[in-house]
């Protein structure tokens, strides 16, 4: 028996910005070397265990192509390998592998090696790569066909550099066309999918629920400020902590970038906020009740995201008069894509990958 949710179309709407809008516009993705990326882990392998670490750089290849690709390789199962995040397939990406190998000896890794895959670094490990297990990300983004103030644009870039930025997942969570979301709907509904693809649709419909939040505090003017009843996540850390008020110490924190308030990643259990704070959160959850129910009914469990992201080493650079690059890094689970929205509104390449050149 299933329930029967509304299936009416959701659209994913233009989230509030912070800085008042992008007033610039240029193309993002127009070669995959516009867009490079670099994956930061927290530790460094170890050199012996049974888990074989290779670093990769891949241009035009997905994370879990790659993964499948190493799993036929070495001859294990899909779930022997490991990897602590999924990378743009329209990139040039930089991440580790692992591989599990207990009591064998590694196969000749470079036959792995294609015009879109190199093999930078194989080490040994005692534990598997897990998801989620990085420190964070760096970046250079190259924007084409730039337009726009550039007084403007360096005021903005000023503006998440000393205060952050809004932490909205990107566009690339709700699918093509954000219909993720509604697919969500459809397996609420009892539409049977494939495993991996429910996990996708699920995180669609609790992302969407989130950004919906953190857009209605922006427009309160309460995504990098504490209202009462918020639950405050220390900056770079998973660690939270509750205050029903807010006092001067805490704002002073905040102001300082040390914690920031959190957003609901909707599930069971008890909303552990309360006073302003749960009144908000309740009011998406009211707008939104078939995603809830949902997400209950398939038993997911409630979690808090930062509505604030600050961005390190953030420099950019104007490259004559059409082109701007951008460097920077993010701390796991927040999207670059979501820093440039604040900035411009880019037309997205998506290119076809050329041969990676060693050294590139």
């Amino acid at each position: 028996m299933t329930t029967n949710f509304d299936q009416s179309n959701i659209q994913i709407p233009q989230w509030t910005h912070a800085y008042g809008g992008a007033e610039s516009k240029g193309k993002i993705k127009s070669k995959p070397a516009d867009f490079i990326v670099r994956e930061q882990l927290p530790f460094y392998p170890e050199g012996e265990g049974e888990h074989v670490f290779l670093q990769i750089k891949k241009c035009g290849e997905n994370t879990e192509y790659v993964a499948r690709l190493l799993a036929r390789f070495a001859g294990v199962r899909q779930r022997d390998i490991g990897f602590a995040g999924l990378k743009d397939r329209h990139a040039i990406t930089t991440q580790w592998f692992s591989v599990w190998l207990p009591g064998k000896e590694d196969p000749d890794w470079q036959q792995l090696e294609v015009e879109t895959i190199e093999i930078l670094q194989v080490q040994r490990h005692a534990r598997k790569l897990k998801r989620g297990v990085l420190s964070g990300n760096s970046f250079e983004i190259l924007i084409r066909e730039w337009q726009g103030n550039k007084a403007k644009l360096e005021q903005q870039l000023q503006q998440l550099k000393q205060h952050g930025f809004p932490n909205y997942f990107g566009e690339q969570r709700f699918g093509r066309q954000g219909q993720n979301v509604n697919k969500a709907l459809a397996l609420f509904d009892g539409e049977k999918v494939k495993r991996e693809q429910r996990s996708i649709y699920l995180s669609a419909a609790r992302s969407f629920l989130f950004n919906q939040l953190l857009a209605k505090r922006i427009t309160l003017g309460s995504w990098n400020e504490g209202i009462s009843g918020d639950i405050f996540i220390f900056d770079k850390s998973n660690s939270y902590f509750k205050t029903e008020q807010l006092d001067d110490s805490v704002l002073a924190r905040i102001k300082q970038s040390e914690i920031h308030p959190t957003g609901m990643m909707f599930g069971k259990g008890e909303s552990e906020v309360t006073l302003e704070a749960l009144a908000l959160e309740q009011a998406i959850i009211n707008e939104n009740q078939a995603l809830a129910k949902g997400l209950i009914q398939l038993d997911l469990s409630a979690a808090r995201r930062a509505l604030r992201v600050m961005v390190n080493d953030l420099q950019w650079e104007f490259k004559g008069d059409s082109q701007l690059l951008l460097k920077f890094s993010l701390p796991a689970g927040s999207y670059a894509t979501s820093l440039v929205r604040e900035l411009l509104d880019t037309t997205n390449g998506n290119c076809s990958p050329p041969p990676l050149k060693k050294g590139d």
